[in-house]
């Protein structure tokens, strides 16, 4: 089997090839962005944990050219404030039919799924994983995802699979170099 060494282990040749064919980065949220935990205060104030270097890889990814969307069965006007925050360009909240969004965003902007990667970590994220062109879970995502997973983060979801999977997309497209500025 030949393999491209990264950052994060080596990768067979022939998976690393798909990362290069991607267009558009779609994103669950709770369990890939954060670590899945909610916090909720004593008047029903809901928390999450975003981390900056997810925030960074998904800037610089954009800067790349490459699309980003997240699809979220939850909602929550903290995902609509960090997603903004990181010129996330789609953002579909309260969806229990993931599927629906997805084709809809894949219409909208006028993409194949072999164009896109789908990040998730849990039941509902399967469908989406199995269509994306390219599947990819979160070291932590539930044994069943990570059945279907095409690629497993070496990080946790919440504490740089994003990042990974930017970097990975951005060193297959040769766009790495464009990782620059501040964390956000």
């Amino acid at each position: 089997m030949e393999c491209v060494n990264t950052w994060y282990g080596d990768i067979d040749k022939s998976l690393f090839s798909r990362f290069s064919e991607i267009k558009l980065l779609v994103l669950d949220v709770d369990g890939v962005f954060s670590d899945g935990r909610i916090y909720l205060g004593n008047d029903g104030e809901e928390l999450k944990a975003f981390h900056t270097r997810d925030g960074f890889g998904m800037k610089a990814l954009k800067k790349s050219g490459v699309e980003t969307a997240v699809i979220t069965g939850r909602t929550s006007r903290i995902v609509e404030h960090r997603m903004e925050h990181l010129d996330v360009g789609h953002i579909y909240q309260g969806q229990n039919d993931k599927t629906a969004a997805f084709n809809e965003l894949l219409k909208k902007l006028g993409l194949s799924t072999e164009q896109v990667a789908y990040v998730g970590d849990d039941t509902p994220d399967l469908a989406l994983i199995k269509a994306a062109g390219l599947g990819i879970a979160v070291q932590d995502a539930h044994a069943s995802v990570q059945q279907q997973a095409d690629y497993i983060t070496r990080c946790h979801g919440g504490y740089g699979a994003v990042r990974e999977v930017c970097d990975l997309i951005m060193l297959s497209q040769g766009q790495l170099h464009l990782a620059t500025g501040a964390s956000v």
